[in-house]
C-alpha cells in the first residue's frame, strides 16, 4: 500500500490538539485495511519523525436521515500516533 493511501488525513479537533500538546500524540484517519506497521512505518517516512507508538480503533459509520429515508455514513479507522521526545509534525503547528 503506497504511503500517501495509508494516512488519509489529519483529525484536528479539541481533544486531539490536547493530546498534541500534553503528550506529543498525533492523530490521523487512516486506510481501514492498513496495520499498526504500515502506518508507524507511512507517518515516519512522511514527516520524518521517530514514533514510539501505534493505537488504532475502528469508528462506525453514523446513521443520517434525509426525509423518510434513513442511510448509513461509511464506516472508518483512526489511529493514535505517539512520537519519541522532542519529535514535532510541522503540519500542527499554529493549528
Amino acid at each position: 500500500m503506497d504511503l500517501h493511501e495509508v494516512i488519509q488525513r489529519p483529525i484536528v479537533t479539541e481533544k486531539s490538539a490536547i493530546a498534541r500538546e500534553e503528550a506529543n500524540i498525533a492523530t490521523f484517519r487512516v486506510d481501514p485495511a492498513a496495520t499498526k506497521h504500515e502506518i508507524r512505518r507511512a507517518v515516519e517516512m512522511l514527516f520524518e519523525v521517530k514514533v514510539e507508538g501505534v493505537r488504532t480503533m475502528n469508528q462506525p459509520g453514523k446513521k443520517k436521515r434525509v426525509g423518510k429515508k434513513i442511510g448509513r455514513k461509511p464506516s472508518w479507522k483512526k489511529a493514535i500516533v505517539e512520537l519519541a521526545e522532542g519529535q514535532t509534525i510541522e503540519y500542527f503547528e499554529g493549528v
